[in-house]
């Protein structure tokens, strides 16, 4: 099993696809399927029957999920998608940015 670099919470960038360059946070993974559900990217139309809730009824963009394999973490310092390296720190381990070690863009 291998360890997962993007996790809930994470900003990452979209490599290639219809969104690509873009940035999202994650809102939900899925290790299963290799699935990751991100804000505002990848949107599809959802038809909404009427009900109390929405009694218009419509056309809602909703986000599904991609695949991981098209995902970055994105370090707001190097401004651009880096590959994340663990580092052991007094009592835990950290996430830090390869390209320049910036450890604050990961873990909080």
């Amino acid at each position: 099993m291998s360890v997962a670099t993007i996790r809930k919470n994470d900003t990452v960038i979209v490599k290639n696809g219809a969104s690509a360059g873009k940035t999202g946070k994650v809102l939900l993974v899925d290790r299963l399927k290799n699935r990751v559900l991100v804000e505002g990217l990848n949107l599809c139309k959802k038809t909404l029957k009427k009900s109390q809730d929405n009694p218009q009824g419509g056309i809602v963009d909703k986000e599904a999920a991609m695949a991981v394999s098209n995902l970055m973490n994105y370090c707001p310092n190097c401004k651009k998608g880096v590959r994340v390296a663990r580092r052991r720190d007094e009592k835990r381990a950290i996430r830090v940015c390869k390209t320049a070690g910036c450890d604050h863009a990961f873990d909080s």
